[in-house]
């Protein structure tokens, strides 16, 4: 437990939350605009730790311009006709003519018989049309379900068919092959209906009048899963607009600047790029095959910090605002971007939409954190009985709020373990299980300590994985480490560059870590292999970790013989 007590004394005086007098909550709150947290259950807290786990667990309270986030596309389309929306490959799009391709093929969905709370299928890949696509599904108050056609298996194609239910699969001409057999189902290749010319130039301007609600679902999205059959997460029009139309999640997104679309499609912050882009009236930039000359092109760029740590950052000096999610950050990685561009490292599952906590990272500020909760948003630190925890205690985070999505599809026994009652707001809200481990710091912003199922026992000892890796990473010209358990005694690091010196990580590991937590073997590489949503594939990492092992044996049993 880390000591706050020279903060605490600074406030041994007060006899009620008096928020704003605590350091940096003048920037986070203001008197008027908090949420009074219920204080039965924080009992066990003392009383200064109730007045801190209240005021650090929450962010600002901000009321989102637009209740569903297509609204806010539409309105950038009325304000702004002419403005490029949408760049890939040469070909573009202004906002009215996307707005109105997307108002017909909405037209069509309806006629096929879609109505709002319906889901839609999009099998395609970045494109201009998938753009069309999602806006259409949303505009008839449908949710899209986004699968990377020729990257997910037909397996995983029909599961998702089946999950949700879909009335109808959105597709691209030249993938109508690779669509699993639905007889009953209509396949519509989006480009082919956006080569049909209008019949006047007033066609489809108007936009649909569809009652779409704030807490119908906008996005289902399929978690990767590690057993059995991923879990589709419904996330709701009033999820999306808290996180992309306020700051920071909206990362000064607006009219004039570029945002890259580099992640894949079924990936949660790939809706960051797409609809906070259009719903803020900036331009997308879709990729091609190379990120770099994507990335290059535009002003605000939001990836994984694997996917960041490839970018050569000496042609990427333009880029106004980094944003990174979705795995640890390297502290490295944060201090070159934000050496010339407002770099945000945040935090947060599928389940309480893209992220939940962000930090403004400065080569100022004292640590590299996941920040504070986001606006409209809470975060609890509670232990294995789901009571509060002292500030700067690691317990499991908690979110609650605005954040917090509709659930799982199908599955109310996931759902009663990790989306429960929210204590602390009470009044039929609900937080959920994040599985991330964390604790407050004295200035009130959160440390990340990994996955509960990152906490492993070696040699009987509880280990955390990332705090190994975090130490790596501070060896001269590390700029990315990865721990992994190889089995019950022995643990392996990855680190890249190639060129970084094993003996100083190990080094540097047991000097100041317990011996247990020092590697069993290091293995370097200059690019760490990557799942489909652009974070660090770890399954492969242990597979080269068993393969190597095997071969240091082999070659030690080899020597034995040969004695």
């Amino acid at each position: 437990m880390i000591s706050i007590s020279p903060f605490l004394a600074k406030h041994k005086d007060l006899k009620r939350p008096l928020k704003d007098d605590i350091p940096g909550s003048q920037e986070r709150h203001s008197t008027s605009q908090r949420i009074a947290f219920n204080q039965g259950p924080l009992t066990n807290l003392s009383e200064e730790d109730k007045i801190l786990f209240e005021q650090f667990g929450q962010g600002p309270i901000v009321k989102a311009p637009y209740a569903c986030i297509h609204h806010a596309f539409e309105s950038q389309a009325q304000h702004q006709p002419d403005a490029t929306a949408v760049i890939h490959q040469g070909d573009s799009i202004t906002y009215e003519a996307l707005n109105r391709q997307a108002n017909r093929l909405a037209r069509k969905l309806i006629s096929l018989g879609v109505q709002p709370g319906d889901s839609i299928a999009l099998f395609l890949q970045r494109s201009i049309p998938m753009v069309v696509g999602i806006m259409a599904s949303l505009k008839c108050g449908a949710s899209y379900a986004p699968q990377h056609v020729g990257v997910a298996p037909e397996s995983q194609l029909e599961f998702v068919l089946s999950a949700t239910s879909a009335k109808v699969i959105l597709t691209l001409s030249q993938f109508k092959d690779l669509i699993p057999p639905s007889p009953e189902l209509p396949v519509i290749a989006i480009d082919e209906e956006m080569g049909i010319p209008f019949e006047s130039d007033q066609s489809f301007r108007e936009n649909l009048s569809v009652d779409v609600q704030t807490e119908n679902t906008c996005f289902i999205l399929f978690t990767s899963g590690t057993t059995g059959n991923p879990n589709g997460v419904q996330v709701t029009h009033k999820n999306v607009c808290n996180i992309l139309l306020t700051s920071p999640g909206n990362l000064g997104m607006q009219p004039g600047l570029k945002v890259s679309q580099i992640l894949s499609i079924a990936f949660d912050m790939a809706a960051w790029e797409i609809l906070g882009c259009l719903g803020n009236g900036a331009t997308l930039l879709i990729r091609g095959k190379n990120i770099q000359e994507a990335v290059e092109q535009v002003d605000i760029v939001i990836a994984t910090p694997s996917i960041l740590g490839t970018i050569d950052t000496a042609k990427c000096q333009h880029i106004q605002v980094a944003a990174v999610a979705g795995e640890p950050c390297p502290k490295p990685l944060a201090d070159e971007w934000s050496s010339f561009s407002t770099f945000f490292n945040s935090c947060g599952p599928t389940e309480t939409t893209i992220i939940n906590t962000a930090q403004n990272y400065t080569a100022s500020t004292s640590g590299l954190t996941i920040g504070s909760p986001t606006p409209n948003n809470t975060v609890y630190i509670l232990d294995a009985n789901r009571q509060p925890c002292a500030i700067g205690e690691v317990g499991e985070m908690w979110a609650g709020g605005d954040c917090v999505s509709a659930g799982y599809l199908h599955n109310d026994a996931l759902n009663e373990e990790r989306y429960v009652p929210d204590p602390f707001l009470g009044e039929g809200r609900v937080m959920f299980r994040t599985r991330d481990l964390g604790r407050w710091t004295s200035n009130g912003e959160l440390e990340h300590f990994g996955r509960t199922d990152d906490q492993v026992k070696i040699r009987g000892f509880r280990v955390e994985l990332d705090s190994i890796s975090n130490t790596i990473e501070q060896v001269p010209g590390c700029t990315q480490a990865v721990t992994l358990k190889l089995n019950n005694r022995n643990l392996v690091s990855f680190i890249r560059p190639a060129s970084v010196n094993i003996e100083a990580a190990k080094e540097a590991v047991a000097s100041s870590l317990p011996y247990y937590c020092v590697p069993e073997f290091i293995l370097t590489m200059d690019q760490f292999p990557k799942t489909s949503r652009g974070k660090v594939d770890k399954r492969n990492l242990l597979e080269q970790a068993k393969a190597f092992q095997s071969t240091q044996l082999q070659t030690t049993e080899l020597a034995e013989v040969v004695k």
